[in-house]
């Protein structure tokens, strides 16, 4: 039925084509629009979100310590401190969130959300909490022991078999910044000048341009680079001791070097070939719970860095463990024989050869192997090392 309520227009010629393509209508943003949210920290962040449980956890320490050190009080002039329990949290959600360096934690407390928090509109700086970090490192340190105990006491971490691994952490430094001790020398001595002139500007009024803040800002850096610079001549010292006890007779000819950077960096060996600048951090878990026991952070290399490990949770819980599991950068004979002594079973793979001109295996028992290796290299064939590893 070709009939119509009302007349039709002619169709014009080519109506039944596709029409023709206009300008796409899309939406664009518009960061100048004024928009007022009326919604509070708590409400943005998901009910089951990590940094509540941090929270949670950080509320039921005990940080008297903590408090006793805090110079402002009631009654007394001076600005309020920041509660440590606030920079607590936020380092240790940081740390679950793989952030170690305080200049990404500060940008992240200013731009992530759980950060903020958190926080709960108190303002920190970088400056904050790194000064934080060192300023309470050994109170940090006995609450790490502490929660431990506490969670050995209730039978959730029996410290029967633990692991020990590291991994290696970027320094905050550059190849360019390690200098020998010469070129070391020069710079502490324009170091040391440029403070000395900016003691001297300061006393007479002079200077720099610029707001009080500022020129307390510039003064600190200045006065920071100094004592990183006669830090590293302290280092490089070290450096060029150890050297010279080396057995490596080309060892001792390379100049020793350290960062004015980051002094107590040394560099190392990464996992991609490459050689950085970096601090060998150490963590020892307990293996059946999956808690930190023991927490370093070294510029040795693995070898140098088994014994200290047990020596720490020793001294932190009073006990040693019945078995330790490390991987083949941690042994050597020395090691494994001190440990063997202390009545701990180690666990970790033999090498596959320990001199290619022998015809000797390295499982093979040797006349010159102390009581703890040979006991570590029977327990490593066996099968039941086999599973376990």
């Amino acid at each position: 039925m070709k009939e119509t309520l009302f007349p039709l227009p002619p169709a014009e010629e080519g109506a039944d084509r596709e029409p023709a393509a206009g300008v796409p209508r899309i939406q664009s943003a518009n960061r100048q629009q004024v928009e007022m949210r009326m919604a509070a920290l708590d409400d943005l962040l998901p009910d089951d979100h990590r940094a509540r449980l941090v929270w949670d956890m950080v509320q039921g320490y005990d940080l008297s310590r903590f408090y006793q050190r805090i110079k402002a009080v009631e009654g007394e002039a001076g600005r309020p401190a920041i509660d440590p329990r606030l920079l607590i949290a936020v380092w240790l959600y940081a740390t679950l969130e793989g952030v170690t360096s305080a200049r990404e934690l500060g940008r992240l407390c200013e731009e992530h959300l759980a950060y903020q928090w958190i926080l709960g509109g108190v303002s920190v700086n970088y400056h904050t909490l790194a000064d934080f970090r060192v300023d309470y490192e050994q109170e940090l340190d006995e609450l790490l022991t502490n929660s431990v105990a506490a969670l050995m006491s209730e039978g959730l971490v029996s410290l029967e078999r633990t692991a020990q691994d590291g991994v290696r952490v970027r320094a905050s430094a550059g190849a360019s910044s390690f200098r020998r001790k010469p070129s070391l020398e020069e710079v502490l001595r324009l170091a040391q000048a440029a403070v000395e002139q900016q003691k001297v500007e300061r006393e007479a009024g002079s200077g720099e341009p610029g707001t009080p803040r500022q020129r307390a800002a510039r003064a600190r850096h200045t006065r920071e680079r100094l004592e990183r610079v006669q830090k590293a001549m302290q280092e490089v010292e070290k450096v060029a001791k150890r050297r010279a006890k080396n057995r490596e007779s080309r060892r001792k000819k390379r100049p020793a070097r350290a960062s004015t950077s980051d002094p107590e960096a040394r560099v190392m060996k990464m996992s991609d070939g490459g050689f950085r600048p970096v601090y060998n951090g150490q963590l020892a878990v307990d293996m059946g719970s999956a808690i930190i026991v023991g927490v370093d952070a070294s510029n040795q290399a693995d070898q140098r860095l088994l014994q200290p490990m047990i020596e720490q949770v020793e001294g932190r819980y009073g006990r040693l463990m019945d078995e330790h599991y490390v991987d083949g950068g941690f042994r050597n004979n020395d090691n494994v024989t001190q440990l063997e002594k202390k009545g701990i079973e180690v666990y970790s793979p033999i090498p596959d050869a320990y001199n290619r001109q022998s015809d000797k295996r390295p499982e093979d028992i040797m006349p010159s192997d102390s009581a703890g290796v040979r006991a570590w290299k029977k327990r490593m064939v066996s099968e039941e090392a086999k599973e376990k590893l």
